[in-house]
This record gives structure tokens, C-alpha cells and sequence, in this order.
């Protein structure tokens, strides 16, 4: 088979040369396509359960949540795997899927079951999915901060600030960007309206924290009246409930005692406080604020998606959309990396084709055989990418490194094969088809 091979392209020179041109205009549009990371993402299919139930022990999570929920996905097509962790207040089921399954097929899935079971969750627990990303996928991490702002220790106003800007500003707009699946905020303090009843007060009215609680969340809501006609004109009426403020809390009635009302203020303190929290965000060692870690969705293009996400944080951080001289400073940014992976490789390639020219030439000593070998170096990798882009393996120093390995040995062929048909074309005629005879000659030799 080698040696009909080699007489056809000897016999259809012409031919070959297009096709060699034809690889390289395709190889270098899809190298512009390719997917560019650091390393290979080697994470299976996955798709995670996160429910969170405050105030529950790990054994109350595991027996009323996290098993109804194992025993609901047992069954699902393509799983191979199910692992679980409970803690207090989260349970996080894995569920893990064949490599052949479509990764938003099998949520689907999942969604499906979790739509059956979530009537047998208990009151006010509801399961969620996890992002479409891996522990692979943070690409780019930052914090709020003011750039002159120092070593300074900031108050509980400033932090609470700050996360609720990371929260209902910063991460919605990072959030709509192509590529990014989730955007995690952590640090600073979450801002709450906090109730802070009195237990003598409630048993004073004769009242319990669960009535207070159902006052509280049944005077929370808007209402529709229906439809007041006037005329030619039609007036909507509704009302307007929606807690705004701490004077809406305070003027929340409770019940009504010998035909006087007892309201919220009566039995509790409403004040602005912030959610329990676990940890915090020291930047430096020193200076605590809030921040978000952008997670880019499975398989994308690190490099473009947190070229995407700076283009965004240049465009908040010069819009005015943060109060007072706050700025999204980046702290991490995942391009650092797969700019240094590729240019290691990229210098590698570069070296290695130098020095196979240099040397053939000094060896051998003419200018047309170093030349094909530098064709062999520069079709190769093309035509690889082609393929690359094909089976959705990304660029990254584990693939170009093996590439790199793959043309040193392609290489090393191609040197024997160009010697032997230089030193037998030495002692072979002058005629187009004796020397075309000599080259299929020496190159089946190899």
C-alpha cells in the first residue's frame, strides 16, 4: 500500500501540491478557532444537586433530602456514578455520566426527576443545579476595592456596600457575557433586614416567633383587585404590599388585642444587619472587601471568554456604575497562564525548526532539502489542528507539547528519507522520469 502511495504522488505532483496548500489554508482557519487553555480539561460528565436547608444537621439532610433525591435519579440514562456530601444546611449530589452523553441532555434529565421528587422536599427546600463548568473552570477572580484606598480597615456599612454591588450590579453584567457559566460572590456582608423579637413582649401579647414569621411573609406580596371601568378607560386596581423598609416591618399588624391593633414593633427591634457568615475575603493579608470568581462554561475558550470579561470590567469600572471611586480590580486572570504554556511551546516548535534547518544544511549542504523538511514542519501541525478542532481537543501545553514530540519523530523520518533521495539522485540521470524513478527507489528503501 506505502509503495502505490508514494508512486501516485510522485505520478501527481500537481495534485499533491494543492493538496498540501489546501491544508494549510484550512489547518491555519481552524488553529484561529481552536479552543486555547493552559491544560486539558479531563473532568467527566457531571451534573450536581445543591440544596441548602439551614438549621439542619447532616443526618436531618442526609435522610430528608439527599436520599429521596438518590433514590429519585437512580435509573437515569447513561449514570455511572452517585456520590453525595451532607453537611449542616447542604447536601451536593454528583451524579456522573458516560462520556458519550451530552452534558445538557443529562441536566435535562436530571431536571426532569428533580420536578418529581420536589414534592416530597420539606417545606421551603428547594434543589438546584450546579453551573455547566468544572474545577477547572475559574478564569478570572477580583474584588471591589478603591485603588488608593490602602491598608485601611473597612467598616460594616463599607463591606455590606460592597457585596450588595457585587451582587445586584457587577454580577448580573459579568453574568450575561458568551462563555461564562456562574459568577460566585464571596467576601464581605450580605445585607439583611433583621427582626429581633422579644421574648417577653411576645408573651405579653401571647404571641409565638411563627406568628411573626407568617405576619411577616403574608404582608410581603402585592394583590390584584381586578378591574375598576370608568367609561371609555379601564383602571387596574391592586395593592401594593411589598416590603421597602423598616417602618413597612415595624407597621406589620400581628393580631388584634381588645380592638387594638399589635404590630411588629411592639413585640421586635427591625434593624439593617448582615447573614451569619463563615469566612471572608483578605486580599493582601490585610484588607478585607468583596469580590466574584468567574467560571467559564465546559469547554470553552479560556482565552476569549476572559478577553470578554476584562472588555465588561473596563466598561463598568468606566461607566460610573460604582459609587465613590469603587473599581473592579482583577487579581487573577487565567490568560497569564495560557499565554506563558503556549509561548513555551510556541519557542520550542520555533527552536526545533531553526536548528533541523541549520543542521541539514551544514550536512547536507543544499539549500532544497532543508526546505522540505520546513514543509514537512509547518504542514504537519496545520493539518493537526485540523483534526483538533474536529474532536473538540483543545490547544493547551499537554496537546502542543505531544504535537511538538510527534514532529520531532516525523522529523527525523523525513531527514532519512530527503538524505537517501539526495545521495541517490547523486549517481541517477538527467531525465525527469529516471530521477522520478530514483526517488520512489530510495524512498521505499526507508
Amino acid at each position: 500500500m506505502i509503495p502505490s502511495l508514494i508512486r501516485s504522488a510522485l505520478s501527481q505532483r500537481l495534485v499533491v501540491i494543492v493538496i498540501a496548500l489546501a491544508l494549510c489554508g484550512f489547518g491555519l482557519r481552524e488553529s484561529l478557532r481552536l479552543s486555547v487553555d493552559a491544560f486539558p480539561d479531563v473532568t467527566n460528565i457531571q451534573v450536581q444537586i445543591a440544596t441548602e436547608a439551614p438549621g439542619r444537621s447532616p443526618e436531618e439532610i442526609e435522610r430528608f433530602i439527599t436520599v429521596p433525591l438518590e433514590i429519585s435519579m437512580t435509573g437515569l440514562p447513561g449514570l455511572t456514578e452517585m456520590r453525595s456530601l451532607n453537611r449542616s444546611g447542604l447536601s451536593i449530589i454528583t451524579l456522573v455520566f458516560t462520556d458519550k452523553t451530552d452534558v445538557y441532555f443529562a441536566r435535562q434529565l436530571v431536571t426532569e426527576r428533580l420536578i418529581e421528587v420536589s414534592t416530597r422536599m420539606p417545606d421551603g427546600v428547594v434543589p438546584v443545579l450546579g453551573p455547566v463548568s468544572t474545577g477547572l473552570g475559574e478564569v478570572f477572580q477580583y474584588t471591589i476595592e478603591r485603588p488608593d484606598e490602602g491598608k485601611r480597615e473597612l467598616t460594616a456599612d463599607e463591606l455590606m456596600e460592597r457585596r450588595t454591588l457585587q451582587d445586584w450590579v457587577v454580577r448580573p453584567m459579568l453574568r450575561s457575557i458568551p462563555g461564562v457559566a456562574e459568577i460566585n460572590s464571596y467576601g464581605g456582608l450580605v445585607k439583611q433586614f433583621q427582626v429581633q423579637v422579644d421574648p417577653g413582649r411576645l408573651r405579653h401579647f401571647n404571641l409565638t416567633v411563627q406568628q411573626v414569621v407568617n405576619a411577616i411573609s403574608a404582608n410581603n406580596s402585592n394583590a390584584s383587585g381586578g378591574i375598576l371601568p370608568q367609561g371609555s378607560e379601564q383602571f387596574l386596581v391592586r395593592a401594593v404590599g411589598l416590603i421597602r423598609t423598616m417602618d413597612d416591618i415595624n407597621n406589620i399588624v400581628l393580631k388584634e388585642q381588645s380592638g387594638v391593633p399589635v404590630f411588629v414593633r411592639d413585640v421586635a427591634r427591625v434593624q439593617i444587619g448582615s447573614e451569619v457568615r463563615q469566612g471572608a475575603l483578605i486580599k493582601g493579608g490585610h484588607t478585607e472587601s468583596a469580590g466574584g470568581i468567574v467560571q467559564m462554561i465546559r469547554g470553552g475558550n479560556a482565552k476569549q471568554v476572559v478577553s470578554r470579561v476584562k472588555e465588561r470590567v473596563e466598561e463598568i469600572n468606566g461607566s460610573g456604575m460604582l459609587p465613590d471611586g469603587l473599581k473592579i480590580v482583577p487579581f487573577y486572570d487565567r490568560t497569564d497562564l495560557v499565554d506563558a504554556a503556549l509561548w513555551t511551546v510556541g519557542k520550542v516548535l520555533i527552536e526545533g525548526i531553526f536548528l533541523v534547518v541549520l543542521i541539514l544544511f551544514v550536512f547536507l549542504g543544499d539549500v532544497r532539502s532543508s526546505l522540505i523538511v520546513v514543509a514537512t514542519l509547518i504542514i504537519a501541525p496545520l493539518s493537526t489542528f485540523i483534526v483538533m478542532n474536529r474532536y473538540g481537543i483543545s490547544a493547551n501545553l499537554m496537546s502542543l507539547g505531544g504535537l511538538a514530540i510527534a514532529i520531532g519523530l516525523m522529523v527525523d523520518a523525513t531527514v532519512v528519507v530527503v538524505e537517501n533521495v539526495f545521495h541517490k539522485l547523486g549517481s541517477a540521470g538527467k531525465s525527469i522520469g529516471e530521477r522520478v524513478r530514483t526517488v520512489f527507489e530510495a524512498t521505499t528503501e526507508v
